[in-house]
């Protein structure tokens, strides 16, 4: 992971004095263990999880809120001030602050959305396929959560539909049983594996 994340800090401020990541892809693809782990080798970056922005209500309607809370404070330099959602009691709960770092990671379905991308340094879409991403978020999530995952189905479909993220991607990342790989650059869209795909072995168990 090393590597990438050296690509990464090289890159140059995207809002304000941070360098907003953006890690997007399909429901239960991997991206919150990723983004945790890509955060280890930056050194400890925040993780902003679209998950605690999103609501019951506003399963994609929240960029609203992000840009208000979060983008335009840290865009002039200042700490964010934002509610994670409760989902579970249903509400926001305390207040958070989020103060300007050189590297910030922003994940979640939705996170390289058009009106996202012009704040972000860097696109990376995790290349699960839906339906197998899918399969491991039921799996994950358990029998009493199916209701909520019709639901939320129908809702992603509709958004990447309108508005998809993978076309704009700067990296696919892959992940194995060993580790993950990506590709960056002109490669990634064009499918073209080349010398620019890195490997990250996982520590084993």
């Amino acid at each position: 992971m090393g590597p990438l994340a050296r690509e990464l800090t090289a890159l140059p401020p995207s809002l304000g004095p941070v360098r907003l990541i953006g890690v997007d892809g399909h429901a239960g693809s991997g991206k919150s263990t990723f983004a945790e782990r890509l955060a280890e080798a930056l050194g400890g970056a925040p993780v902003l999880h679209l998950d605690d922005v999103a609501t019951h209500e506003e399963l994609f309607d929240w960029y609203g809120r992000l840009r208000a809370q979060v983008l335009e404070p840290l865009a002039a330099g200042r700490p964010a001030h934002w509610a994670p959602y409760d989902w579970v009691l249903r509400r926001f709960g305390p207040e958070r602050v989020l103060e300007p770092a050189p590297v910030l990671i922003v994940e979640g379905v939705g996170a390289g959305r058009r009106a996202l991308r012009p704040w972000l340094a860097r696109l990376l879409w995790m290349e699960t396929p839906r339906e197998r991403s899918w399969g491991r978020g039921r799996k994950r999530d358990g029998r009493e959560l199916s209701g909520f995952w019709d639901a939320w189905e129908r809702a992603e479909l509709a958004h990447f539909s309108d508005d998809p993220s993978r076309p704009f991607a700067d990296t696919l990342v892959r992940q194995s049983g060993t580790g993950y790989e990506w590709t960056s650059g002109a490669a990634a869209t064009s499918g073209a594996p080349t010398s620019v795909t890195e490997r990250h072995e996982l520590p084993r168990a």
